[in-house]
């Protein structure tokens, strides 16, 4: 087939797999030309603050204002990635980029350019991305099938970091020769090819059989999700502490271009470029990484690494063997954020992914943002090399978190299973209808109690997570084989959500609560409105609902019964 070229063989899961489908390899191969402009802005950003003032703090402040974004709008661009078309969100984004980045390069031909506007300027170029990234990462498992996520994860930090090992290089090449102005322009035009790829991708969306979440409901439903996800609040504290200990690298590396080794910006690209390479080695390798050590034994192993390559890169005075220390940074580096990454997309399932992963970068962004501002604020007090020996000191503590809290062991993304068949109902019903009270009675023998308790221990977390709440399980003085299991769900709108937002695992959970049921008859459910506004009228002059009131996918079933 025409679609399916020959493909390289990578040590470890065949991370080229994806390539093999053409709307992916499209968008992956566009995708490398935007990073590559978003890079070459970047040291163009970077360098010009330099030439503007010479506060420590000031320069570090460009890398805070490109992420802080990710952290300030993060939970509702995630809502807006699972609410809307994300290939459109995608195209919007890229578009407040591109105006963000025109202007940027209007200014700075003008001369009207301050260190002030700078920042303004970067932070509206950061809030496009911030609005892309969950849409761009949770339509990734749009575009491949599910065994080979993991692979286009890979993939995708591949593509930023190819760029990253020529685009620092080329920016400086660039700023040297022509100024930060064409650096600027670079970067608009870059852009197109990621746009045109995407409004050519035909995207097939299944249609919700139910409306469309409110922005604010939805925003709640993603938080109720994560607090409730073990896995995904893990990978969020090691996202936010990897961050702030490991962005000094990022935050300082112009002033180690200029401070430490005296050198400009076909420097400080050159050293970017090798953090780049590295990464890409990383990257390509990180299936062997995965193949041979659990998360946690990885993330300890790159830290360490990571901390060793920042202590050569404070006390190198030569450029090789700054560059050779940041090759090796760039590779754990990756490692260890595709690894997160990994976690945060295999840990939540489709219907919350945008949310989930919008919070996930906006955990990393925070650590790198405010990591980026203290690390500048101590290199003013003590100087470059003090601040990346303490970065690195910090490092070398790291793995001691993995004690408390270790990396998730997931291997596979917890997918969803088709909608339940629609509960029996004779009351007409309104999709505002509610609260709505669901009790679950069990039988379950004596002996069998604490295990019970202890299973009901984890629904609870399942019910929560997909929307419900004031869950309690309560058992009869009277009989205490009598379990009953009760929770809440704000509407009965919200009920259908919550009934069919569950995953295999939460399917299989139901079903080894029920294998302790026991006795003649079968689990017993009842659903009931706990104010029954919506089907009876409070005034008596006032006439009940009609039937064609209801929802629509419900007035034929109550019609016919």
């Amino acid at each position: 087939m025409t679609d399916q070229p020959k493909l390289p063989r990578f040590s470890g899961e065949n991370v080229a797999a994806p390539l093999r489908y053409a709307v992916f390899r499209y968008i992956w191969a566009a995708s490398i030309l935007s990073n590559l402009g978003i890079l070459i802005r970047g040291v163009a950003a970077a360098w010009a603050m330099t030439e503007m003032t010479s506060a420590a703090d000031k320069v570090a402040l460009v890398q805070t204002a490109t992420t802080l974004p990710l952290m300030l709008i993060a939970l509702p661009a995630g809502a807006i990635a699972d609410m809307y078309d994300r290939r459109l969100v995608t195209l919007v984004a890229l578009s407040i980029a591109l105006c963000g980045v025109t202007a940027l390069t209007a200014f700075q031909w003008l001369g009207l350019i301050t260190p002030d506007l700078l920042l303004l300027l970067c932070f509206v170029v950061g809030s496009g991305g911030a609005l892309m990234t969950p849409a761009w990462q949770s339509s990734v498992s749009e575009q491949v099938p599910a065994e080979t996520l993991p692979a286009a994860v890979t993939l995708n930090g591949i593509s930023f970091n190819i760029a990253r090992s020529f685009g620092p290089a080329i920016g400086g090449i660039v700023v040297g020769i022509a100024g930060a102005v064409a650096a600027f322009a670079l970067n608009a035009v870059l852009y197109l090819p990621l746009m045109i790829a995407l409004f050519l991708w035909k995207r097939v969306a299944e249609p919700s059989r139910l409306p469309r979440e409110h922005l604010s409901r939805a925003i709640v439903s993603g938080v109720r999700y994560i607090t409730n996800s073990p896995s995904i609040k893990i990978v969020l504290v090691r996202a936010v502490a990897t961050g702030a200990v490991g962005s000094s690298i990022f935050a300082l590396m112009p002033l180690v271009a200029r401070d430490i080794l005296s050198g400009g910006p076909q420097t400080y690209g050159i050293m970017l470029g090798a953090f780049g390479f590295g990464a890409i080695i990383g990257a390509i390798y990180v299936g062997e990484v995965r193949k041979r050590m659990s998360s946690e034994a990885a993330m300890r192993a790159c830290m360490l690494s990571m901390a060793g390559a920042t202590t050569a890169a404070a006390l190198s005075r030569e450029p090789a063997l700054t560059a050779t220390a940041l090759i090796l940074a760039g590779a754990v580096w990756t490692v260890v954020a595709i690894l997160l990454d990994i976690g945060a997309q295999l840990s939540s399932p489709r219907w919350v992914a945008g949310r989930s992963l919008a919070t996930y970068q906006a955990a990393y962004a925070g650590g790198v943002a405010f990591g980026s501002w203290g690390w500048g604020r101590l290199t003013d007090a003590a100087g470059v090399e003090t601040a990346l020996l303490v970065s690195a000191g910090l490092m070398l503590l790291s793995p001691l978190l993995g004690l408390w809290l270790p990396m998730p062991r997931i291997s596979s993304r917890d997918e969803d299973v088709e909608m339940l068949a629609d509960p029996e109902v004779r009351l007409p019903l309104t999709d505002r209808s509610g609260p709505l009270v669901v009790e679950i009675e069990y039988r379950v023998a004596a002996e069998n109690a604490r295990a019970f308790h202890n299973k009901m221990l984890e629904v609870q977390l399942a019910r929560q997570r997909n929307g419900a709440y004031g869950w309690s399980v309560a058992r009869n003085i009277a009989d205490p084989e009598l379990w009953t299991e009760r929770y809440h769900c704000p509407t009965w709108l919200d009920y259908l959500r919550q009934r069919n937002r569950g995953t295999q695992s939460d399917r299989a959970l139901d079903h080894q609560v029920e294998a302790f049921h026991v006795g003649p008859d079968p689990v017993r459910v009842r659903r009931m409105l706990e104010r029954p506004f919506g089907s009876v009228r409070w005034k008596e002059e006032v006439s009940d609902r009609d039937a064609n009131e209801t929802l629509p996918f419900y007035s034929k079933r109550i019609a016919g019964q």
